[in-house]
C-alpha cells in the first residue's frame, strides 16, 4: 500500500509510504488524500491532521513524473493538475488543525502539500523548496496561491517561488516558512507541538479555523487556486518544459 492511515489519541496520521520513489504523488496516493479528508468529516474523535513521509530521506518529491510524463496537452495536464488541486483545497480547509511533518526533503509538489497545512514542524536536515521552475512550470496545486495566504513577507514569498531552489531548515525558519525546526525523533517533536493545543477544547480550534476558512471564501481562494492551476497547464504544454521533463527522466535512469 503507498499510503497508511492511523489515528492515536485524537490525531490522525496520513503517511506517504513510497519511498523508493521519494514519495512521489501518484493516483493512488491521490485516493489516499480523499480517504483521509473523508474519515476527518465523518469522525468527530479526531482533533489533529498530521502528514509525513516514509523513510529518512523524502517527504513528498512531489508528482511522479514517471506517471505524468505522459500528460503532454494543456487539456491533459489540467485534469491531472486541477484533480490534485481540488483534494489539497478540501484538505487546507478541514476544520480541523493540519500539521505537515516534514521528515526529509519537500520539493515540487511536496512543497505544495505542506504549504496547504497549517503548520510546518521541519527536521533540521530536511529541504523545502518550489523547484517546478527547473522544470519550465509554476505550481500546479495552489502552492503558490496559499504561500501568499501564510503570513511570509511578500518579498520573501515570491522570491521563494522565482528561485526555483531548495532551502536549508535555517532558510526556512528565516524566511517564516517554517513553524518549527526539531531535531531527533519526529515523533517526539509533534507531542511537544501539541503538548498546549492538547490541552484546549477541539471546539476551540474549530472556531478558529472556521474564521480562517471565511477569510478564504470572502477572497476567493479557490477561484485562485484553479487560475493558477490553469497557468501551469499552459506552460506544461510547451516545448520548454516537455524538454526538461525528458532530460530529468534520463537523468534518474
Amino acid at each position: 500500500m503507498s499510503y497508511t492511515i492511523e489515528e492515536k489519541e485524537g490525531v490522525l496520521l496520513f503517511t506517504l509510504n513510497r519511498p523508493e520513489r521519494r514519495n512521489a504523488i501518484n493516483d493512488e496516493l491521490m485516493e489516499g488524500f480523499k480517504e483521509v479528508i473523508h474519515y476527518v468529516h465523518t469522525h468527530d474523535t479526531v482533533r489533529f491532521l498530521v502528514i509525513t513521509g516514509s523513510g529518512e530521506k523524502a517527504f513528498c518529491s512531489g508528482g511522479d513524473l514517471a506517471e505524468f510524463h505522459s500528460l503532454v496537452t494543456e487539456e491533459q495536464a489540467f485534469s491531472m493538475l486541477s484533480k490534485m488541486a481540488e483534494i489539497l483545497y478540501e484538505w487546507a480547509t478541514l476544520p480541523i488543525p493540519t500539521i505537515a511533518l516534514i521528515n526529509g526533503a519537500a520539493v515540487g509538489g511536496g512543497c505544495e502539500i505542506a504549504t496547504a497545512c497549517d503548520f510546518r514542524i521541519i527536521a533540521r536536515e530536511a529541504k523545502c523548496g518550489f523547484i517546478q521552475g527547473t522544470l519550465a512550470i509554476t505550481s500546479g496545486w495552489g502552492g503558490a496561491t496559499y504561500l501568499f495566504e501564510r503570513g511570509l513577507r511578500h518579498d520573501r514569498a515570491l522570491k521563494m517561488l522565482v528561485d526555483a531552489q531548495v532551502y536549508d531548515s535555517a532558510q526556512l525558519e528565516e524566511v517564516g516558512f517554517a513553524t518549527k525546526i526539531y531535531d531527533g525523533d519526529k515523533f517526539v517533536a509533534l507531542d511537544q507541538f501539541i503538548e498546549y493545543m492538547r490541552k484546549i477544547n477541539p471546539g476551540v480550534h474549530r472556531a478558529y479555523k472556521e474564521i480562517e476558512i471565511r477569510k478564504w471564501a470572502e477572497k476567493n481562494l479557490k477561484q485562485r487556486v484553479m487560475e493558477e492551476v490553469a497557468q501551469c497547464a499552459k506552460l506544461w504544454e510547451a516545448d520548454a518544459h516537455l524538454e526538461a521533463v525528458e532530460r530529468f527522466l534520463a537523468k534518474s535512469k
